[in-house]
């Protein structure tokens, strides 16, 4: 999840500090400050039963071969993600394949 100032749209020029269980936001680009709550819920359903899972950065090796460089985390909600929640389950410990895999082009 990207974090942008409300106001103008900054990305880059943030400043944060934790205040307990929230964060307070400051815009070095435009002096705006908002509150943000780290906790992660769901931005379809407005849940908060999320589950971190690694998500796979693939990357073309050689000829058509993709390799897994890293992960990142992402949140998913059990309740409207409860599909890629299985698929990631049944492969378990390998990360989360992404639904777009980087292969046109390699014919």
């Amino acid at each position: 999840m990207e974090i942008v100032c409300p106001d103008c749209g900054e990305a880059e020029a943030l400043r944060g500090t934790r205040m307990k269980s929230q964060i307070n936001l400051l815009c070095e680009a435009c002096g705006h400050t908002w509150i943000r709550d780290p906790a992660p819920s769901c931005e379809r359903c407005g849940g908060d039963d999320m589950q971190a899972v690694p998500l796979a950065i693939l990357e073309k090796g050689r000829g058509t071969q993709l390799s897994v460089v890293g992960t990142r985390t992402i949140h998913l909600c059990s309740v409207c993600d409860a599909a890629t929640l299985r698929r990631y389950h049944d492969n378990r410990p390998n990360p989360l394949m992404p639904d777009d895999i980087p292969t046109a082009g390699l014919d």
